[in-house]
C-alpha cells in the first residue's frame, strides 16, 4: 500500500468515527448539520476540489461532479447519514480501485527491478562496478552467483545455473557453459562467469521489454475506446435524466418536490459509471500483466482482444512447428566423393545464418578457410550463390537449380542441392525433429475454439506434407518465398467473416513480412531475439508451442472478465436506476448498486492477474 493509499485509509478511519459520533448523539438542527458537516468535510474535500477544477476545464460530466451534487443534494434534503456515508463508499471504492490498479501495474513494472544497478566490468586488469549504460559491446563483464546479469553477452569463461524465469517464465534454472549467449535480467545462481557483452543497454533484452511493455497501455482495445466514448455521453445524460425527474413530476403533476429530488439523488448515486470505467481498462491491464508473469509478451489490449476471437492459426514450419535444429540423414554425390561434396556444401553455407546452412556445416568439423571465398549471396527462399576458388557453387533447393537451369532430381524431404560452374554435383538430405509439444498445441488449439490451422513454409512439398498431415493440420502450402507466405496470408485473411482473426506464428527472424500482415502476429522468442521483439505483437519468451495455447486462454480469459463486468455493471445499475426512479431503491441501495458493483467488478478484474497453469 502506497503513502497516499495510506492517507487516503487514515481519512476514512477518522471520517467513520466522526460519522459513528454524530449518529449516536441525539442533536436537533442546527447542531447535526454542523456535527455530519464535519466528517463531509474530511472526506469529501479532494472530491469536490477535483469537481470544480474539471468544471473550470470543461470536463464537467465526470464521477467527481456526480458525488459531489448526489451528496450536496443528500445535505438538502436533510439525509444526513447517506450524504456522508455515499462519499465515505465512494472513497473506500476509489482505495480499493487504487490498490488493485498498483497490484497489476506492479506485476509488470516489476520488470525494473531485474536489471541492477551496477556491473561489474574488467577494464586495464581492474575490476570496475559502473551502471549497465556505461558499458559498452565487447567488454569483459563479471557476474557472481547470485547476482542479475546486466547486459547480454556471450560466457567466455566459468559455468553456472541461471534462473530465466522473470523473462521467459520456465520455472526450471538451465546449465551454462562458454559459449553461451545470456539474457540481461536473468538471474546467475550458482557459479563466476566471466561474459563479452553483446549490445549496449539500450539494445539488450531486457530494456527492448521494458520499452514493449511501457507502450502496451497505450494500444487500447475497441471495446476500451467503446466505454470511454459511452461514460463521455452516459454521464450528461444521467445528470439531464435526473436534473428531469426532480423537476418534471412536482411541476406537471403537483408531486411532492421533496420526494422526487430524493429519487433524482439516489438516481445520481446509482448512475456513477466508475464501475465500468475502471473495471474494464484493469482487466485488460491485468491481462497483461498476468501474461508477462507466463514469459508472454503482449504490445497492447487490442492484440488480447484480437486473439481471443482469432479462429484461424497459420503456422511457420522451421523452429515453429519443428525444431529448426536440422542434422545431415544422407550425402548423394555425383561424380565427387562424400567429403569432396559435404566440403564444398559447408564452404557455400558458411556464408548465410539459416538453420539449414547451419546444419550443413556442423557435421564438416573443419575450420572453414574464407579466403578461398571470393563473394556470396543467399537468395531468399532459394539458397547461396558463391565464388570458391574462383568457381561459381550453387547450394539450395531445386528452384535454385532450376532457375540456373541445372539439371537434379527431386529429393524427398529437406534436400540441399549442390553444382559448380553449371555442374551438378549431387545433395545433401537433412531432417528436422517435430517439436514434442507441437501435437498437444494443435489438439489444445481445436479445443479453444480454432477452426483452422495452416502451415506456411518454403520447405519441400514432402518434408512439409510430412510434418503438416501428423500434426493434422488442415491447410499445407510448401515451397513458398517470403512474398508468398504473404500472398496467402492476405487471401485466408480476406476470406473470413466478420469478427474472426488470423494469427500468424512465427519464429520471428524471417517472418516479418507475415506477421505485419496478420490480424496478430506471435513470434516463438528465440530467448528474446531482437526482430522477434521488434515484428511481432505478441513474443513468447520461450519456444514452446504449449505458450501459444498459454496466450489463447490468457486472452479469451480477460475477455469472458471484461464482458462480465459490462453486464454486470450495466444491468445491476440499470436495474436499480428503474427501481431509483420508480420510487423503489432507497439510498443504501443505491449506495451498494454504486460502490457495491465497483468492488465486485474490480475483484473480478483482478482475477487477470492469476498465473496461467502451464499444464499443457
Amino acid at each position: 500500500m502506497t503513502r497516499r493509499h495510506k492517507k487516503t485509509l487514515l481519512r476514512i478511519i477518522i471520517s467513520s468515527l466522526f460519522f459513528i459520533l454524530a449518529v449516536i448523539l441525539p442533536l436537533d438542527e442546527p447542531f447535526k448539520l454542523l456535527v455530519f458537516l464535519v466528517p463531509y468535510a474530511l472526506i469529501a474535500y479532494d472530491v469536490i476540489i477535483k469537481s470544480l477544477k474539471n468544471i473550470f476545464h470543461g470536463e464537467i460530466f465526470d464521477e467527481n461532479f456526480l458525488m459531489m451534487i448526489a451528496s450536496i443534494g443528500a445535505f438538502f434534503i436533510k439525509e444526513y447519514p447517506e450524504a456522508v456515508l455515499v462519499i465515505i463508499l465512494y472513497q473506500v471504492g476509489e482505495l480499493f480501485q487504487g490498490i488493485a490498479v498498483g497490484k497489476s501495474r506492479r506485476s509488470i513494472s516489476a520488470l525494473t527491478e531485474l536489471c541492477p544497478d551496477t556491473a561489474t566490468v574488467i577494464r586495464e586488469g581492474e575490476e570496475i562496478a559502473l551502471s549497465p549504460e556505461e558499458i559498452s559491446c565487447g567488454e569483459i563483464i563479471i557476474i557472481r552467483p547470485g547476482e542479475r546479469i546486466p547486459l547480454d553477452g556471450k560466457i567466455i569463461e566459468g559455468q553456472t545455473d541461471i534462473d530465466t524465469s522473470a523473462l521467459t517464465g520456465e520455472p526450471i534454472p538451465r546449465s551454462f557453459g562458454v559459449g553461451d549467449s545470456i539474457m540481461s535480467g536473468s538471474l546467475n545462481l550458482s557459479g563466476l562467469i566471466k561474459a563479452e557483452v553483446s549490445g549496449s543497454y539500450s539494445e539488450s533484452t531486457l530494456a527492448k521489454i521494458l520499452t514493449l511493455v511501457e507502450e502496451s497501455s497505450t494500444k487500447k482495445a475497441k471495446v476500451e475506446n467503446f466505454i470511454t466514448k459511452f461514460a463521455r455521453y452516459y454521464t450528461p445524460c444521467v445528470v439531464i435524466s435526473a436534473l428531469l425527474l426532480a423537476t418534471l413530476p412536482p411541476l406537471l403533476f403537483s408531486a411532492d418536490f421533496s420526494d422526487w429530488l430524493t429519487r433524482a439523488i439516489i438516481f445520481l448515486v446509482v448512475s456513477c459509471p466508475c464501475a465500468l470505467v475502471i473495471s474494464v481498462p484493469l482487466s485488460f491491464f491485468g491481462g497483461i500483466g498476468g501474461a508477462s508473469r507466463n514469459g508472454i509478451l503482449i504490445k497492447g489490449a487490442s492484440y488480447i482482444e484480437i486473439l481471443s476471437k482469432a479462429d484461424t492459426l497459420i503456422f511457420d514450419k522451421t523452429g515453429t512447428l519443428t525444431e529448426g535444429i536440422f542434422s545431415v540423414s544422407e550425402i548423394n554425390p555425383e561424380n565427387i566423393t562424400d567429403s569432396e561434396l559435404l566440403e564444398l556444401a559447408s564452404y557455400a553455407e558458411s556464408c548465410s545464418n539459416h538453420p539449414i546452412a547451419l546444419s550443413i556445416v556442423s557435421p564438416f568439423n573443419k575450420k572453414i578457410d574464407k579466403t578461398r571465398i571470393s563473394s556470396a549471396e543467399e537468395i531468399a527462399g532459394m539458397g547461396i550463390i558463391a565464388v570458391i576458388d574462383g568457381k561459381s557453387v550453387l547450394a539450395g533447393n531445386k528452384k535454385l537449380m532450376d532457375k540456373y537451369s541445372i539439371i537434379s532430381p527431386t529429393a524427398d524431404l529437406t534436400a540441399v542441392h549442390i553444382a559448380r560452374d553449371g555442374e551438378y554435383l549431387g545433395h545433401i538430405i537433412l531432417s528436422d525433429k517435430i517439436k514434442s509439444d507441437a501435437y498437444t498445441c494443435i489438439e489444445e488449439a481445436k479445443k479453444l475454439g480454432i477452426k483452422n490451422t495452416v502451415m506456411l513454409t518454403g520447405d519441400s512439398a514432402q518434408a512439409a506434407e510430412k510434418v503438416g498431415r501428423s500434426l493434422g493440420i488442415s491447410e499445407i502450402h510448401s515451397g513458398l518465398l517470403p512474398a508468398n507466405k504473404v500472398e496467402h496470408t492476405e487471401k485466408i485473411i480476406q476470406s473470413k467473416r466478420r469478427n474472426s482473426f488470423v494469427a500468424f506464428i512465427g519464429d520471428g527472424i524471417n517472418d516479418a513480412p507475415v506477421m505485419s500482415v496478420a490480424d496478430v502476429s506471435i513470434a516463438m522468442g528465440k530467448a528474446g531475439s531482437d526482430v522477434a521483439i521488434e515484428a511481432a505483437d505478441i513474443v513468447l519468451m520461450n519456444d514452446r508451442l504449449s505458450e501459444v495455447i498459454n496466450a489463447l486462454k490468457i486472452s479469451k480469459k480477460t475477455m469472458r472478465i471484461v464482458y462480465q463486468n459490462i453486464i454486470f455493471a450495466l444491468g445491476s445499475k440499470g436495474i436499480v436506476l428503474i427501481l431509483g426512479a420508480l420510487g423503489y431503491a432507497n439510498m443504501w441501495i443505491a449506495l451498494f448498486a454504486d460502490v457495491g458493483i465497483l468492488i465486485l467488478a474490480t475483484l473480478n478484474a483482478m482475477r487477470t492477474l492469476k498465473k496461467q497453469n502451464k499444464n499443457t
